[in-house]
């Protein structure tokens, strides 16, 4: 989960015009690796996942390094956050782990601001994704607990763009993520890539005032 912070960090980077002010969700965020960084950043973050007790371990870890960042328990097709209160969502590793995408991009769109911006990244069902990321990382590897990914519900990038879409968003470009190498400790190191057939980064900008409840 580390090694893959940094190339999402120097593309998402260059999507804001700034993060110091924003009002940021990080929707899946598991122990706080993306939710921290956003933080040292000079964002205000909230970070939601349905996962108690790595929202706790979350917590803990910020406050041993100082920082404030709201964390709360919640899903994607249920976020506890109010409407039209983000400046971004980010939500990294999480949509191809959802029951409901659209559901989840209902809540995303409920929950950004006009003109907010949906970052995120997920993993394309290809043959190739499922080849390197559950054969070999999960069942050949051990990188990632068997079963950590299902391939029927990877997504690909026009049926990605399609939802977005239809959900009032306006669609960005998808860039290439991928493993480019093993470190010392065998991980994956992950960097940009020049094809989308593994996993995919984008964004979305949206268009219209959020859905209010």
């Amino acid at each position: 989960m580390h090694n893959i912070v940094p190339a999402r960090m120097r593309y998402f980077s260059t999507l804001v015009a700034g993060w110091p002010g924003m009002t940021v969700l990080d929707l899946g965020c598991g122990g706080g690796f993306m939710a921290e960084v956003l933080a040292r950043k000079g964002a205000s973050v909230v970070g939601v996942d349905p996962s108690g007790p790595a929202v706790e371990a979350a917590r803990e870890h910020a406050r041993a390094q100082g920082l404030s960042i709201d964390y709360r328990v919640g899903s994607g097709e249920r976020i506890p956050v109010e409407s039209a209160t983000a400046d971004c969502v980010v939500c990294v590793d999480v949509l191809e782990h959802v029951d409901s995408v659209d559901r989840v991009l209902e809540e995303v769109r409920r929950v950004l601001k006009p003109r907010g911006i949906f970052l995120f990244d997920t993993i394309n069902r290809t043959p190739l994704a499922t080849l390197l990321l559950v054969r070999l990382g999960e069942t050949m590897m051990g990188g990632l607990p068997r079963g950590t990914h299902d391939p029927a519900k990877f997504i690909r990038p026009a049926e990605l763009t399609a939802k977005l879409t239809a959900h009032g968003f306006e669609v960005g470009p998808f860039v290439g993520l991928a493993p480019t190498g093993l470190n010392r400790r065998l991980d994956f190191t992950i960097g940009r890539f020049p094809s989308v057939q593994i996993m995919y980064m984008g964004h979305a900008r949206l268009l219209s005032a959020p859905v209010r409840r």
